[in-house]
């Protein structure tokens, strides 16, 4: 009767159930074998405990990472306390390392200018002493052509009022001091 009013009642919507097993539909045997299923699964293969292992494992396997991690950020603030420590020392060093290259800089430049003065007056010194050599050279270049002159003028002179007859008397004279160094 149930039935019947079933049928009625899906006609009347317009649906049509199509077969029936034990008074359930298609629909009603999918959920029967769903449950089944879900009731081996859970009894005999015993699947909540092997999830609950998997879920425990995983778990687990989490629990290592994190662990991991706050070693790595242990690990990582004390570098990062180190690097910035040597940044700091470093900065000291980098402050008197610059206040070094100032002074070997100030020293540098005042022996630069003592060198450049000692320099000028070196050169100076050596120009004098040129020009004094110069002086000199020209000097005895002019006493020299002086001299010359004079000996040529003098040659000259000698040659006109010296004859033979005025060079024998020096001859004689001469030949007469021989004789008394004897």
């Amino acid at each position: 009767m149930n039935m019947i009013l079933l049928t009625v009642a899906a006609e009347a919507a317009g649906h049509d159930e199509g077969p029936t097993l034990l008074g359930l539909g298609a629909e009603g045997w999918v959920y029967v074998g769903l449950t089944i299923f879900l009731l081996l699964a859970i009894f005999v293969a015993k699947a909540p405990q092997k999830i609950a292992e998997a879920l425990d494992s995983r778990i687990a396997d989490t629990r290592r990472q994190l662990d991991e991690a706050a070693k790595l950020r242990a690990e990582a603030e004390a570098l990062l306390v180190e690097a910035k420590a040597r940044n700091a020392a470093s900065a000291g060093d980098a402050a008197a390392i610059i206040a070094n290259a100032e002074e070997e800089a100030k020293a540098l430049l005042a022996k630069a200018e003592a060198d450049a003065a000692d320099l000028t007056v070196r050169r100076a010194k050596m120009a004098e002493d040129k020009i004094g050599a110069a002086e000199r050279a020209a000097v005895a270049e002019v006493r020299a052509i002086a001299a010359d002159a004079a000996a040529r003028a003098a040659g000259a002179i000698i040659a006109d009022r010296h004859d033979a007859k005025a060079d024998k008397p020096l001859v004689d004279r001469t030949i007469a001091e021989l004789a008394r160094i004897n």
